[in-house]
């Protein structure tokens, strides 16, 4: 091995300890913050909803089973010690599996947390030593009281404007579709557009729709859908916003309104599941799947699949700035639900500012994708579906792979440094047919932004090819 080699690879090393190591100062510093914040927003809730509101720091290990109980309405409220804290979940059916909720919405392992979970077992022993007879048991009970108002009413921390509020001034509660058709309605075949992470239809009704060709506009019919708790769609406060809430809204609000029969998926980042499992439920109904940065992580045997794609994706890294961020906005509740406070209630502003700042040359799509939405919304869609599905999204693979007759394309940017390109490579491992196309120089939004006119090629022969076999 040369001098050159050894120093690069001591230089590879010495960046990766020093990451850590100042990762482990900083990522504690967060957890106490983000302890602090737990006891800071009780109060501000308490003071302006009335009531205490639950949140995942210290829930017992019955809670997911209690949510898993289901109950035969709507609603039900999940309460811990006789109802001093209570959850009110809003059922799309009559009963939450267990499985639809990621374990890393409870466990999330911090070296404040350890500290603290030793303390109180101290404190136990120490209790229990003086009088082991009264030991407590945490009791969950589960209410099937029906609380209407806090389903359509936002809370105090969510953005109230006329945007991300239009969908409580309709009754119906369907998601929100930017529809493109040809002129005399009579399209041939229909296109659904499912965005990504923080996102919303934008992402494809501002960059793809205008630079499809005139043959395309006259011949399908484009539906991008905004994700339940995105964009224009209903955001309700009470939802846990599980896989199979998204799935049964696209079916209700796209499949079924629209009365698709067959249809092209394309799909972003976690668009990428949904797309996945859509395919896998109705696998006859499939033209093709198109997928960008799908966020597929093979977990080894004998790992707990959750919390290794939570793991994966966010590293407890303060390098580089997007680990970071996502590390952030994983592991710490609070923290993440300040900067939703900060941001998205203030997007309008946000927007102002950035037009001012670049004399309007900046158009402001992604920033309005990026933060119209709730915390409550992103909290859970990201733990319940994103890292949740770190045991399913295999099972989806191999069943497009053996049931679904159907072109398989995946486009992934070379240096996306949120999702890496390995997991584009894992897809084409579980489904061999599957064609991969790694775009260099490009990440995890230039994928499309800024090439808009060169994939919206692209799809068309993609659909093309698909309608000839």
């Amino acid at each position: 091995m040369s001098s050159s080699t050894g120093l690069t690879l001591h230089s590879m090393g010495f960046s990766r300890w020093l990451n850590r190591s100042v990762g482990f100062f900083v990522f504690f510093i967060l957890d106490i913050v983000d302890f602090l914040l737990c006891f800071i927003y009780r109060t501000l809730d308490f003071f302006f909803e009335s009531e205490w509101k639950p949140c995942y720091c210290c829930p017992p290990p019955e809670a997911k089973q209690a949510a898993a109980g289901g109950n035969r309405g709507r609603k039900m409220i999940v309460s811990e010690r006789s109802g001093e804290y209570s959850k009110v979940v809003s059922l799309t059916r009559t009963k939450i599996h267990l499985d639809e909720i990621s374990d890393t919405l409870y466990s999330r392992p911090s070296l404040l947390a350890k500290l603290v979970k030793c303390f109180k077992k101290n404190a136990v022993e120490c209790s229990d030593e003086r009088s082991p007879s009264t030991k407590k048991k945490t009791l969950l009970t589960v209410n099937s009281t029906v609380v209407e108002k806090l389903q359509r009413t936002p809370r105090w921390s969510d953005c109230h404007c006329t945007f991300c509020t239009s969908w409580l001034s309709s009754s119906n509660s369907s998601l929100f579709v930017n529809v493109q058709q040809p002129k005399d309605n009579k399209a041939q075949e229909n296109v659904v557009f499912i965005h990504g992470f923080l996102s919303s239809s934008t992402f494809w009704t501002e960059t793809l729709f205008p630079n499809f060709s005139d043959s395309a506009k006259s011949n399908y019919r484009f539906l991008a859908v905004d994700l339940l708790g995105y964009g224009k769609s209903p955001k309700p406060n009470d939802s846990l916003y599980t896989l199979k809430e998204h799935l049964e809204m696209i079916e209700r609000s796209v499949i079924s309104q629209f009365r698709l029969k067959t249809f092209h998926v394309v799909a972003h980042s976690l668009g990428c599941i949904l797309a996945l499992a859509l395919a896998a439920k109705r696998p006859g109904a499939i033209k093709s799947i198109t997928l960008l940065a799908p966020p597929y992580y093979s977990v080894p045997k004998g790992v707990q699949a959750t919390q290794y794609v939570m793991r994966q994706m966010a590293p407890k890294e303060v390098w580089p700035p997007m680990a970071f961020a996502a590390s952030v906005a994983s592991w710490y509740e609070h923290l993440s639900r300040t900067v939703s406070l900060v941001l998205c209630k203030n997007h309008h502003l946000l927007e102002f500012l950035t037009k001012l700042l670049t004399r309007n040359r900046m158009r402001t799509y992604l920033i309005e994708g990026f933060l119209c939405h709730t915390h409550n919304a992103s909290w859970h869609t990201l733990h319940n579906i994103i890292f949740g599905s770190g045991s399913k999204i295999e099972a989806y693979l191999d069943h497009v792979r053996d049931n679904v007759n159907c072109d398989v394309s995946v486009f992934h940017g070379g240096r996306d440094e949120l999702i890496p390109v390995e997991c584009s490579y894992g897809v084409k491992r579980r489904v061999p047919r599957a064609r991969i196309h790694i775009v260099p120089d490009k990440d995890h939004i230039t994928i499309v932004v800024g090439r808009q006119k060169e994939f919206a090629g692209e799809l068309e022969l993609i659909w093309r090819r698909s309608s000839t076999t």
